[in-house]
């Protein structure tokens, strides 16, 4: 298996597990469940999401704006960019 594969399998693995946190945001409507617990389980919802889409900016400046790009950009500017981005997508 390639590195490709092993990353795209840990994407598709953490979308799996977002899948199962909408259920239980949507099992914890259906049966009301308290407030708190629905805030708790979409808060974890919302920080899958964020995580995933770090994850792909990253991939995508590593290797599409670094490695892959006509016009690359300097590496020590593409790691300050990807801190950016996990900084504001906490």
């Amino acid at each position: 298996m390639s590195l490709h594969d092993r990353e795209k399998m840990k994407l598709l693995q953490r979308i799996r597990k977002m899948r199962g946190q909408l259920d239980a945001v949507e099992r914890a409507l259906e049966g009301d469940t308290d407030c708190g617990d629905q805030l708790m389980l979409l808060a974890a919802v919302r920080g899958g999401v964020n995580g995933l889409m770090a994850e792909i900016l990253e991939d995508h400046i590593r290797f599409h704006l670094v490695d892959g790009a006509k016009e690359q950009i300097a590496p020590d500017l593409a790691e300050d960019l990807i801190d950016l981005v996990r900084a504001y997508l906490k």
